[in-house]
């Protein structure tokens, strides 16, 4: 990397959530979504933070920009503190960063047209109205790739990825520096998502954006993202480069994942590591969370201590006790 000043550094972040049950509806304890997540995403790359469904990416991407208050934690964005300004203060700091959304539908109002919804943040934060908020909705159509005559229309007239589009400009309208996109091609046809992938790494080039990559999708990952972090039940297991992590991985989950790609070669002697049981949660809360799961050679530290995340090899970063110096 050329530039290793990062724009966002999270520390120890967490997002818990009170377990309420019996008669009277009491608190009996709490399910921890984020539990002490920490990494920093450098000024122009893209970070990919990868984990099944329910892992805590979502989440981690709303308490980062505050549309969820985390529990505890630092969220570092060009050196403040997001999680200690005031609300006014975290307004004025809302064009700095915005979020691209897993569904792109559901995320724009059927009842304003294109050109109210993507004029909307020029309004809020600029002030610009009239036919100056006409001529810059008009330019930042044009520069996801969609026409003057869809200014007029409304969201349910366009495609998957057309709407993607509009929800792209509208991001871009307040000339952030930083994305955070929530799987934005998830929802889309292959042939789409490579499209709006297309797009993205272009956008990116073209006014140096800083991205958040949040996804499942391991090939889209190997594709956009200059580092992976990987993520299980809230706590990341596993950071590196992106070549290091799909071509010489060391966390027993981060393996068992790539291992599931397809391999095009019909000679390939690849064998998928399959991953037993259930997304479950420890409900001790000894031992590594990946432990009933685990395909690898165990020992007494898997069901009696966490495992911490420590730097294996030049910045490659592993939760697991057989690379902690344990065994």
């Amino acid at each position: 990397m050329t530039n290793d000043q990062p724009l966002l550094e999270v520390h120890t972040l967490r997002k818990h959530f009170p377990i309420h049950g019996g008669l009277f509806n009491r608190r009996k304890g709490e399910f921890k979504a984020v539990d002490g997540v920490s990494f920093s995403v450098p000024r122009g790359k893209t970070l990919g933070l990868v984990g099944e469904s329910g892992s805590g990416k979502t989440t981690i991407g709303k308490c980062v920009l505050r549309l969820m208050e985390p529990t505890s934690g630092q969220v570092l964005y060009d050196g403040v503190d997001l999680i200690q300004l005031s609300p006014s203060e975290m307004r004025r700091r809302r064009a700095d960063a915005q979020m691209i959304y897993q569904a792109p539908a559901a995320s724009l109002n059927g009842r304003m047209t294109i050109g109210q919804i993507v004029g909307e943040p020029l309004w809020i934060h600029e002030r610009l109205r009239g036919n100056d908020a006409r001529d810059r909705v008009l330019e930042l159509l044009h520069i996801v790739g969609l026409k003057e005559e869809h200014y007029y229309r409304h969201p349910h007239e366009f495609s998957g990825g057309q709407q993607q589009r509009v929800g792209i400009a509208r991001a871009l309208a307040v000339k952030p520096d930083l994305l955070i996109l929530d799987e934005p091609t998830s929802a889309l046809d292959v042939s789409v998502q490579a499209q709006i992938l297309n797009l993205l790494q272009d956008l990116q080039g073209q006014f140096g954006l800083t991205y958040l990559f949040i996804s499942h999708d391991l090939g889209v990952v190997r594709y956009m993202c200059d580092q992976v972090a990987l993520l299980y039940l809230g706590k990341i297991v596993e950071v590196a480069d992106v070549k290091t992590i799909f071509e010489k991985p060391k966390h027993p989950y981060t393996q068992a994942l790539i291992s599931a790609i397809p391999e095009p070669d019909p000679d390939s002697t690849q064998e998928e590591i399959i991953i037993k049981g259930d997304l479950t949660i420890n409900q001790t809360g000894q031992g590594c969370p990946f432990a009933p799961r685990c395909h690898a050679t165990m020992i007494d530290a898997c069901e009696t201590a966490k495992p911490p995340l420590v730097d294996t090899d030049d910045k490659h970063w592993v939760a697991c006790h057989l690379h902690s110096g344990v065994v």
